[in-house]
């Protein structure tokens, strides 16, 4: 028995022999967080839709010693997620990334619009998610998944409607699977970003007005950068997070503070 004088022993950081799938991989957030992983000691599989892409991320991953295998996956194809997922060993880590955004006054919004943001941000995550914990469970084994949701889960902003519905929705899945999935040892947490500076953002951020809108808005007076969302997803996929589950780390500078 621990005296009380005696310390605890810290699980750590470290991801060695745990396997990571990271959706929307080739690129921005998913590539930084697959790195993350890959560097944390975790077998990395990178899933997205472009080849050259996956090509170039998995060489770059492993030339700094990391383990990266790519999967060419369209991730809105539910058929294609069970046939990928299930010809392979569970994934004790998962990362859905994969997203895409639409910035419109509802009142200008399409219903091609609609159906894009939902069936990437939302249906999407429910396909990998489901596949994901199918197989762990399968095999009795626990994990993390963790959902790239966004400060936009949990706020709202101008031109921003369709996008909020699919990430709050994406708040509301992660918190109920939690309650599912947590007798099993199954964790489920989103990661909630404010503006990241990507090559996928540069272009809005060139209209001054609001590139000023959003500093604003961010109590650290800054954009956000591609490696600050690096240690939140090694932090959520090891143990160093093991009482967490149900919840939204925010990653937001300060703009949910106000």
């Amino acid at each position: 028995m621990m005296s009380a004088t005696t310390p605890p022993a810290f699980g750590g950081f470290r991801l060695e022999g745990k396997r990571a799938l990271v959706t929307g991989a080739g690129r921005g957030l998913g590539l930084a967080a697959a790195a993350a992983l890959a560097q944390a000691g975790a077998e990395v599989t990178l899933a997205a839709r472009s080849v050259v892409e996956l090509e170039n991320a998995c060489t770059a991953i492993r030339e700094r010693g990391g383990s990266a295998d790519p999967l060419v996956l369209d991730v809105t194809d539910s058929a294609a997620v069970s046939r990928e997922i299930r010809s392979r060993p569970p994934f004790q880590i998962l990362v859905n990334n994969a997203g895409m955004n639409r910035p419109k006054l509802l009142t200008d919004t399409l219903d091609d619009d609609i159906d894009a943001v939902f069936a990437l941000n939302v249906k999407a995550a429910l396909y990998v998610t489901r596949e994901v914990a199918r197989s762990l469970q399968s095999a009795g084994q626990p994990g993390s998944i963790i959902t790239m949701s966004s400060q936009m889960g949990h706020v709202g902003s101008p031109r921003r409607t369709l996008y909020c519905a699919s990430k709050h929705a994406i708040e509301g899945m992660s918190k109920a699977l939690a309650w599912e999935l947590g007798p099993a040892g199954i964790r489920v947490n989103t990661l909630c970003p404010t503006f990241i500076e990507t090559a996928l953002t540069a272009p809005m951020f060139e209209d001054p007005v609001f590139r000023q809108f959003v500093i604003d808005k961010i109590a650290l007076g800054r954009l956000g950068r591609l490696e600050e969302v690096m240690g939140p997803v090694v932090f959520l996929a090891s143990d160093a997070s093991s009482l967490m589950t149900g919840s939204a780390l925010m990653l937001d500078g300060g703009w949910t503070a106000a």
